[in-house]
């Protein structure tokens, strides 16, 4: 993700209405054919969130005061441009598996684009300039989202933490700064942008999250061949059981019975759900999907009922 501004407006707590509808025109001329944009102002607060729970957009984007749009193209779709952020200007690519390097180079695209077509405030001491502080420098943030129960459940993950930041990177909730693991899905993003290439952040961001892999396959040993490997395995068919035959599901049930039936099919140990149809479930099983799938307003019992329902077509219980 990289976070951009244009020189000739100010930062987004000065902006005005007028100043953000002309950054959106703007940002959709440079940026042209191979770009749909779709306008945020109006949106409902279920289908703005709805984005938020696919990651497409980030919360401070869906809750924006002025007007903003997204726009998606480049990178073969991966690429997504949020105009009217924090920053003026946020360029994303996220794609699926190991593959910075590739999200890199479709976001790069997208970059040069932005950079060659607008005023981009820049300052060859602080490098970018960015709303916060914190972003000056290459303003480039890099993450992988790691599905950790193994150092979760051993308790391991709490020793990385404090070891991470001295090598300049967090680790955050599933959905960025300040949000919940949920099941056991978390990033782990570069934390310094100042005073360093993008190039070397992947890199180092690359090795610690192979490293990290290697400490998650060494703990999952522990957690499903130890000596209760046989009350955990019935522990984690009871969770297909559950996902797949309950009438009413509550969000942090399904985190939790997510998590296990994950681990399991990851371990080859459930053979009975895909990894397919549990990327499927995820965020449609979110607050918002299932609204926006009903099409009209539920209440939270009306909700865990819908969820519910949904879960026992999606993995075809009978």
């Amino acid at each position: 993700r990289f976070a951009r501004n244009i020189a000739d407006y100010p930062f987004f707590s000065k902006l005005t209405e007028k100043g953000a509808k002309e950054i959106i025109d703007k940002v959709g001329k440079v940026l042209g054919e191979g770009y749909t944009v779709r306008d945020f102002t109006n949106m409902s607060a279920v289908n703005a969130e709805k984005y938020v729970e696919d990651h497409v957009i980030s919360q401070e984007f869906a809750q924006c005061r002025l007007p903003h749009a997204l726009y998606e193209g480049g990178g073969n779709g991966s690429v997504r441009v949020m105009v009217i952020e924090e920053d003026h200007i946020r360029i994303q690519s996220i794609i699926p598996g190991a593959a910075l390097d590739e999200a890199y180079k479709a976001a790069l695209e997208c970059d040069e684009r932005i950079n060659e077509g607008l005023n981009i405030a820049y300052s060859d001491e602080l490098g970018y300039l960015t709303h916060c502080p914190t972003n000056l420098g290459t303003a480039m943030r890099a993450s992988v989202m790691m599905f950790l129960p193994g150092l979760q459940r051993t308790g391991r993950l709490g020793e990385i933490v404090p070891q991470l930041s001295k090598l300049g990177m967090t680790i955050r909730g599933m959905y960025g700064e300040g949000s919940e693991s949920g099941p056991a899905l978390y990033q782990i993003s570069n934390q310094i942008t100042l005073g360093v290439d993008e190039e070397t952040v992947i890199s180092k961001l690359k090795n610690i999250v192979g490293q990290i892999a290697d400490y998650e396959r060494k703990a999952r040993k522990i957690v499903c061949k130890g000596e209760n490997a046989d009350r955990f395995a019935d522990a984690l068919w009871r969770s297909v059981g559950i996902l797949k035959y309950a009438r009413t599901m509550s969000s942090d049930e399904f985190m939790k019975h997510y998590q296990n039936v994950r681990l399991g099919v990851s371990e080859g140990l459930i053979d009975t759900v895909t990894e397919a149809q549990l990327d499927c479930v995820f965020s449609e099983s979110m607050p918002a999907n299932v609204v926006f799938r009903a099409g009209k307003p539920l209440g939270e019992k009306e909700r865990d009922l819908a969820r519910a329902e949904y879960l026992r077509e999606t993995l075809k219980a009978v």
